[in-house]
């Protein structure tokens, strides 16, 4: 009998017939799906982005005026001068006034001021890489520090969102009678209210309130909490229907019957069961919510003036639009349509990977 257990053959059979992990097998499917790994390298390269512009590497002189206002795109060429800057202005004749103006003997020292202030001028650029904005900041830095902001909004309220939707729809799908009636009468509160209305709520109740401004501020914090606090019910509501189907199944039956607890079987057994709709919602909500920023930041109740995303970026590009300046607008619309087209390819292709009915065809 112990010459068979130590039959390396038959130790080999039964490491061959364990069964693969989860995690294991959703990762050997993903590597296997071509667009997956595309757009997870293409989010792997937003993320460095963040954390190069979160370190100051790129993006540090978003705030600089390094070109002349409202400055082309390099492949644009200069901008051409307009006839006020073409045909210098004649001097009148030079005549003491002194006794008749008061003023007359600052003159001398503005003239000073303003040719100096003009020297300034001829040093900025009259053309950047992506175009400048009426200020003449570089529209490519204020691009690079807005990912970090309008990404890291999007991601946070996304997951504090799927966070309080996944852990409120597992009770009230799981535990049902009471638990889940009194969450239910909480879901249908937040949802009688349409969602603009009750992000501007709670987005007006942190700027009028002193000790919620003081204690959030207007950074990324108070943000994505204030779109946390909004999107949570569609998580609720999916997750809270699939604990309801699995919950009787016979994997669970059985995990109970070993003795397992109610949080093992909530959160190790049923969670990676349904983790792909959970992930498919949460992908929706970072593109929603990257748009509900940049809403909130067109009427003054997102990040603060400090700050720059790609909500202000667009709010900002609207005056320009008139007078056909329209590299603002363009670069933040691509950034943005890149890492949302991206991010979403890779939570399909994820969830793909852990959807247990595509398990059962390998």
């Amino acid at each position: 009998m112990s010459a068979v257990l130590n039959d390396p053959s038959v130790t080999a059979v039964s490491s061959s017939q364990r069964s693969e992990g989860v995690w294991h097998a959703a990762w050997r499917r993903l590597r296997a799906d071509r667009v997956g790994m595309v757009s997870l390298g293409v989010v792997l390269f937003f993320v460095l982005l963040i954390l190069l512009s979160a370190t100051g590497i790129v993006g540090k002189t978003w705030q600089k005026e390094v070109g002349v206002p409202s400055a082309p795109p390099s492949f644009m060429g200069p901008a051409a001068k307009t006839e006020s800057e073409a045909i210098p202005v004649p001097k009148g004749p030079n005549v003491d006034i002194s006794a008749v103006d008061p003023l007359a003997p600052r003159y001398k020292e503005w003239e000073e001021r303003a040719a100096k202030f003009k020297a300034d001028e001829t040093v900025k650029a009259e053309t950047l890489p992506f175009g400048g904005d009426r200020l003449g900041r570089d529209v490519l830095s204020k691009a690079l520090k807005g990912t970090q902001t309008s990404v890291v909004v999007g991601l946070v309220a996304a997951l504090a969102a799927t966070l309080i939707g996944t852990v409120l729809g597992a009770c009230a799908g799981y535990f049902g009678r009471r638990v889940g009636d009194a969450l239910e009468w909480v879901y249908n509160v937040f949802t009688a209210i349409p969602d603009i209305l009750l992000l501007l709520c709670f987005a007006a109740a942190v700027e009028t309130n002193p000790f919620l401004k003081a204690t959030l501020g207007r950074g990324i914090g108070s943000v994505a909490l204030i779109l946390a606090l909004v999107g949570w019910t569609g998580v609720y509501r999916q997750v809270r229907a699939e604990f309801i189907k699995h919950a009787v199944r016979d994997y669970v039956r059985s995990a109970e019957a070993i003795g397992a607890s109610t949080a093992s079987r909530m959160f190790r057994h049923i969670l990676p069961n349904v983790s792909h709709v959970i992930l498919v919602r949460m992908s929706l909500l970072v593109v929603s919510f990257i748009k509900f920023e940049v809403i909130l930041s067109y009427l003054g109740l997102g990040v603060g003036v400090d700050s720059v995303s790609w909500g202000t970026m667009l709010a900002e590009a609207q005056s320009e639009l008139i007078l056909g300046q329209w590299w603002q607008l363009v670069a933040a619309t691509a950034f943005m349509a890149v890492f949302v087209t991206a991010f979403s390819l890779f939570t399909d292709a994820l969830r793909d990977a852990l959807d247990p009915k595509l398990r059962g065809l390998e």
